[in-house]
């Protein structure tokens, strides 16, 4: 607990997941991360997905929503209040710590001195003198890139959906070209790119092996079955069908010390305000 008479607290907020040891292994060593860099704040858990949360309760394991955790701190007392999201993309999920933050940044009646969002992980593209999220990500990667072989590629799985935001991956595998990965792919389970359109250019590169990877915080559901899975859908068995030797690694992007330390900035960058930020006026 911090010794300052401010109350200042931190609220993670993820997505979420019923995976206990991912969760552990991801979104908890995250949290200890933040934990480390910021020894004067108390750290709290919120999950945005209702689903998990449901779930998680008839376990009888109780986490807030991003809602009720501003709920739970404006009743305590705090005073100071910064909120990092752990989402990927500034998506659906993304937008709901956002509109939350908002809403008490912008209350007639003030509930905190200072409430401020960090950004998720891929936001910023390095234009107009704002940091280069994607390339840092690229750079935080580069362990498992740089393993690359001439005939090995590695594919990335993002989830993907309908919002804008979805862009992003788009951007990544522009990104990971640019940085010469030329065999780094990246596809998404609902939404732009597509496995089919990764398997066509692992076709025409003439690749054998290909490692699949989740580019998700958690290795959960989506890591488990759609990627690694053994039905004929899953992009494992896609990728077997297709002739390629296959090997799924269920490592989600929390677990890698080098992301973090990505979120730990992007909270340091809505500390300072830099980045996106609601405050006060």
């Amino acid at each position: 607990m911090q010794s300052s008479d401010k109350k200042k607290a931190i609220v993670v907020v993820s997505f979420g997941s019923t995976y206990e040891e991912t969760v552990k292994k991801s979104i908890e060593s995250t949290e200890n991360k933040i934990r480390t860099a910021f020894p004067g704040y108390d750290v709290f858990r919120a999950f945005t997905s209702r689903m998990v949360i449901r779930r998680l309760s008839e376990r009888g394991i109780q986490v807030d929503t991003e809602k009720q955790a501003m709920e739970r701190l404006q009743a305590a007392g705090y005073q100071e209040v910064y909120v990092q999201p752990l989402h990927i993309v500034a998506g659906e999920e993304y937008d709901k710590v956002k509109r939350i933050v908002v809403e008490y940044a912008h209350a007639k009646e003030k509930a905190f001195e200072r409430i401020a969002i960090g950004r998720p992980l891929l936001f910023y593209t390095g234009q107009e003198d704002q940091p280069d999220d994607y390339l840092a990500v690229v750079e935080a990667m580069k362990s498992q890139l740089a393993k690359l072989e001439k005939d090995l590629a590695v594919v990335f799985m993002g989830h993907g959906g309908v919002h804008p935001a979805n862009a992003a991956y788009a951007v990544l595998q522009m990104k990971l070209e640019q940085a010469g990965f030329e065999h780094a792919y990246v596809y998404t389970v609902e939404g732009f790119p597509s496995l089919d359109s990764v398997l066509e250019k692992l076709q025409k590169q003439q690749v054998r092996k290909v490692a699949l990877l989740p580019f998700m915080l958690v290795a959960g559901d989506h890591a488990q079955n759609d990627m690694a899975g053994d039905e004929p859908d899953s992009a494992k068995s896609q990728l077997l069908t297709a002739g390629f030797e296959v090997e799924a690694y269920l490592c989600g992007l929390g677990e890698h010390a080098a992301i973090q330390d990505i979120y730990v900035q992007h909270l340091k960058d809505a500390m300072q305000h830099r980045g996106h930020k609601c405050h006060k006026k």
